[in-house]
């Protein structure tokens, strides 16, 4: 047993080494394709017959010291989330138990631009039919607003 947690490990690392033709069109598809990130390459060399694994496409730029997914142009993944919350409402329900042993349920609506809660109803028992009223008087509320939303 000592034995064998005291010799030195003789670990294979990788499969076959990629051929250096194929490193270079690798690199050079990167170099003239500046918005393919390594997903795209592989499947773009996939296309020409080349079997390459995805995260060889991924090596190789790295040890040449470039990035295989360089950053688009285009907003910062903060800003995209920014810019699509104006057109978000979310609903849901949740629930009160209350000291009378009765549950309510609360449906409430939160614009995430500004984090406005909207309370929309309580119930005891909420049915379709129900839900579907408070979602149309809850339009009602938003007035000229309800346009703005789209999800």
């Amino acid at each position: 047993m000592k034995r064998r947690w005291t010799q030195p490990r003789h670990y294979r690392t990788g499969g076959r080494r990629t051929p250096p033709e194929l490193r270079r069109l690798v690199l050079r598809l990167i170099a003239e394709n500046s918005s393919w990130g390594y997903r795209r390459i592989h499947g773009e060399l996939a296309g020409l017959g080349y079997q390459i694994a995805a995260s060889t496409v991924w090596s190789i730029p790295m040890r040449v010291g470039s990035d295989p997914a360089p950053r688009r142009d285009g907003p910062t993944w903060r800003q995209f989330l920014r810019d699509q919350a104006r057109g978000i409402l979310a609903t849901d329900f949740f629930r009160v138990d209350t000291l009378m042993p009765q549950r309510l349920y609360v449906l409430f609506v939160v614009e995430h631009a500004t984090r406005r809660i909207h309370l929309l109803g309580v119930t005891a028992n909420p049915g379709g039919g129900w839900v579907t009223q408070q979602a149309r008087s809850s339009l009602m509320d938003l007035g000229d607003r309800a346009t703005q939303f789209t999800f």
